[in-house]
């Protein structure tokens, strides 16, 4: 079975993400899958995506969430759940076929990060596993939290350190997942008069730090440095 797992808490993004990323997958997945968001707010999301609770993951202090509750796909029973799973976060947008990532052999896959390719570290706006696989991963970091957030930034980092210490990681097919970042807005100072773009190869485009797809779509760069004119081709494919 396969199952495309997201994952949605909180206010910052509304039920019409889910409802998108559903529609992206069943256009560019072949053959049947089933899609299911952990979340604590179900109200709003289309029918055909199974709403299922975030597993309990406390953090104490008030500490910065930081998608620490991420690792909880990880869970041993994952609400009864089985197959293999590709998890994707809420603002991807989805341009080209993703069963390839499905096919691809491998125990554990992930983006492998671009701002620093040097690093082991993954990106984990991407990621597939089998379900109850690494149940040590969850574990590990409900154990020893504090020692966690000490030696890592977020979730993404400790979890790509911890597989890949087991000789478990693999990397996407590097044109695979792009980040809208570094390689659609065109290169400074073109990008104030050319449209971002998709790169070549590229399924999946990866939104990560103050811009999201209305954004791209507006030409909205909240502060961001990287100047970028509007992208209206997003509306294509990011839709119900």
């Amino acid at each position: 079975m396969r199952i495309v797992i997201c994952m949605k808490w909180g206010t910052k993004y509304g039920p019409e993400y889910v409802n998108r990323l559903y529609a992206m997958v069943r256009r560019h997945l072949k053959g049947e899958f089933n899609f299911v968001c952990l979340t604590d707010r179900s109200e709003g999301i289309r029918a055909e995506v199974q709403c299922l609770p975030i597993p309990e993951l406390t953090l104490p202090n008030g500490e910065p969430e930081r998608g620490w509750k991420k690792l909880t796909t990880f869970e041993a029973d994952l609400h009864g759940l089985k197959g293999t799973a590709l998890f994707l976060d809420l603002d991807v947008v989805i341009v080209d076929d993703i069963t390839p990532f499905f096919e691809v052999p491998g125990e554990f896959l992930i983006i492998h990060d671009w701002k620093r390719p040097w690093r082991i570290t993954g990106n984990s706006s991407v990621y597939r596993f089998e379900l109850g696989a690494h149940a040590d991963v969850l574990q590990q970091f409900r154990e020893n939290q504090a020692q966690a957030k000490a030696d890592f930034r977020n979730e993404q980092a400790f979890l790509t350190a911890v597989l890949h210490k087991q000789g478990k990681v693999r990397y996407w097919d590097a044109s695979w997942c792009a980040s809208y970042k570094y390689h659609c807005i065109p290169f400074w100072p073109s990008s104030y008069w050319r449209e971002p773009f998709i790169p070549h190869g590229a399924r999946i485009l990866i939104f990560h730090g103050v811009m999201n797809p209305p954004d791209a779509l507006e030409g909205r760069t909240n502060g961001n440095w990287r100047h970028a004119k509007p992208a209206p081709w997003i509306a294509q494919h990011w839709r119900e």
